[in-house]
């Protein structure tokens, strides 16, 4: 008899969503419109089309609002609350990591409301490409950056896949709002790159509402 196989790795999203949406004036991003649904809504339904079998939502500013508002009530999509989402997004990282690990997946997705641009294409060929014991990280081949003075584009973006085993020590390195980009420098040794097509901006100001269209 032929040998069993292992079953798909069980992989768990963090969707970070607590923030207020200062820099763009609209409240939480988590609820601006988006396809006939909230931000929220497509970003966690393109993290389970894309190959995860849970998502966990983080939520912070308005959260009351956005559960109100949102359609979360999916039995594989988890909401959880960070009362210190003020502290910036390491804090809310690492609500959202405790809150995956309490699953047993064995890699963790980490991705952000904020990028629209981001499909189901995107989340399965960053699983497909993920080994284990390592992070894959994305880069967006299309990303358009207005400003020319601010230099390349980072060498890695959200979405990124952790190695569970990794995922802890990743949350426990961030600080503010600058995520695990140390832990990433760190272990850089650990660190798979894969390219998108397209565009992954965050939709941080005025100038990137077109990614809403």
């Amino acid at each position: 008899m032929p040998e069993p196989t292992d079953p798909l790795p069980r992989t768990v999203a963090v969707l970070l969503a607590a923030g207020a949406g200062t820099r763009l004036g609209r409240g939480p991003k988590a609820l601006l419109p988006h396809r006939g649904g909230t931000l929220v809504d497509h970003a966690t339904a393109t993290l389970l089309a894309g190959g995860c079998d849970a998502v966990v939502v983080v939520l912070g500013a308005e959260a009351a609002r956005v559960r109100a508002a949102a359609a979360l009530d999916d039995a594989r999509v988890h909401v959880v609350d960070n009362p210190t989402w003020e502290s910036g997004m390491a804090s809310s990282l690492r609500v959202g990591v405790a809150a995956a690990l309490d699953l047993s997946p064995a890699r963790v997705v980490v991705a952000h409301v904020d990028q629209p641009g981001v499909g189901p294409d995107d989340v399965a060929r960053l699983l497909a490409a993920h080994r284990p014991g390592r992070v894959t990280a994305s880069r967006w081949t299309a990303a358009v950056v207005p400003d020319v003075t601010a230099g390349p584009r980072p060498r890695w973006a959200h979405p990124l896949v952790v190695d569970a085993a990794l995922a802890a020590p990743a949350a426990a390195s961030a600080h503010g709002d600058h995520g695990a980009r140390d832990f990433l420098r760190t272990h850089s040794d650990l660190v798979d790159v894969v390219d998108h097509p397209g565009d992954g901006r965050d939709l941080d100001t005025e100038t990137d509402l077109d990614l809403l269209d």
